[in-house]
Parts: structure tokens; C-alpha cells; sequence
């Protein structure tokens, strides 16, 4: 699997029913203003992302390509049980006199801090850190693809979608991606 569709897939998938999912919603509704909304997903996911990714190239440097597949796979093992908990957000009063951008930029940079998709971009750089260019693209565009579509339609789309469903689909994934750096890391190792 490519770095890029691997990086997309990851933040994609773990973004269904995530915080910042429901701060898209939440700041779509309040402000009715998808555009700048969406650029600042997008400038505060870049900033997000390219902070961890370089915290991730700099785990690399002190583990060798076993360790780190082992730690990618355990890491998204982990990220299949927390897609088990549904994420909750508090609507912030503070960023909402703003307007629609900054509001945004600074809600989703905040939010994102220890997101289990941050932490996913971590351990993808780390594994992947001669591609954290890649990692961080397509993390990035996870994060739009799977934001994109509530802040354009709203209550509509959070209303329709299936978020059990979504989450245990979404640990399933997490778990056959991270058994299968698992099972690298330990044929690695014998």
C-alpha cells in the first residue's frame, strides 16, 4: 500500500465520529460559511500534521524498522479500541465572535492536539519518515475528505449517517491494518 493512500486511509477512517468531525458540524451550523470553514480545516490540519510528522521523523531516528512496525501496528491496534468511544466536544463560546476562519483555525488546531489522528500521524511518520512529505499530504486530505462532506451539508449528514456502524467499521479496519504490522515486525524478528 502506498504511503499516501495508507496516510489517507488512516486519518480518514479514524475521523468518523471523531471531535473535530463534530466541530465541523458545530461550527457549520453556527456559522453557515462552508469555504472559510474549510480553509481553515485545512490550514490548521497542515499546521497539525506537519508538527507531527516531524515529532514522528524524530521518533524514527532512535528506532530501528522493527521496533517501529511493531510500534505502528500496536498504535493502530490502539486506535481500534478507541474508535469504540464515540468522541463528545463542547461547543466553545470563546472563538465563535471570530468570524468563520479564524474560529476554525484555532477550534481545529486545539482540537487536534493528542487526536488519535494526530497521534496516527505520528506513528505513520515515524514508520514512514523518509515520506513524511506523503504522510503529512495525505493525512491531511483524510481529514478534508472526511470533513468536507459535514461542513457542506450539515445536520443533514450527521443525521444520516450510521456512527456505530462507522466506529465498529472503522476499529475493524484498525485492527487488520494494525495486526499486519504486527505480524511484519514479528516475521522481522524470526
Amino acid at each position: 500500500m502506498s504511503v499516501l493512500l495508507l496516510a489517507f486511509t488512516t486519518i480518514f477512517i479514524a475521523e468518523m465520529g471523531d471531535r473535530t468531525q463534530l466541530l465541523s458540524l458545530i461550527l457549520a451550523t453556527q456559522f453557515r460559511k462552508p469555504w472559510p470553514i474549510i480553509a481553515g480545516i485545512f490550514v490548521a490540519t497542515i499546521a497539525n500534521h506537519a508538527v507531527a510528522g516531524l515529532i514522528g521523523v524524530w521518533i524514527g531516528r532512535f528506532l530501528t524498522p522493527t521496533i517501529l512496525d511493531a510500534a505502528v501496528g500496536v498504535s493502530m491496534i490502539a486506535m481500534a479500541v478507541w474508535a469504540l468511544i464515540p468522541d463528545k466536544i463542547d461547543a466553545d463560546t470563546k472563538t465563535a465572535s471570530r468570524g468563520a476562519f479564524v474560529a476554525t483555525l484555532i477550534a481545529f488546531f486545539i482540537a487536534e492536539i493528542g487526536d488519535k489522528t494526530q497521534l496516527a500521524t505520528i506513528a505513520l511518520a515515524a514508520g514512514y519518515s523518509h515520506s513524511v512529505v506523503w504522510i503529512i499530504v495525505g493525512t491531511t486530505l483524510g481529514m478534508l475528505a472526511a470533513n468536507i462532506p459535514v461542513v457542506l451539508l450539515g445536520n443533514v449528514f450527521a443525521n444520516r449517517l450510521p456512527l456505530k456502524a462507522i466506529h465498529y467499521g472503522a476499529s475493524a479496519l484498525f485492527t487488520v491494518i494494525g495486526i499486519y504490522f504486527v505480524v511484519r515486525a514479528y516475521m522481522a524478528w524470526h
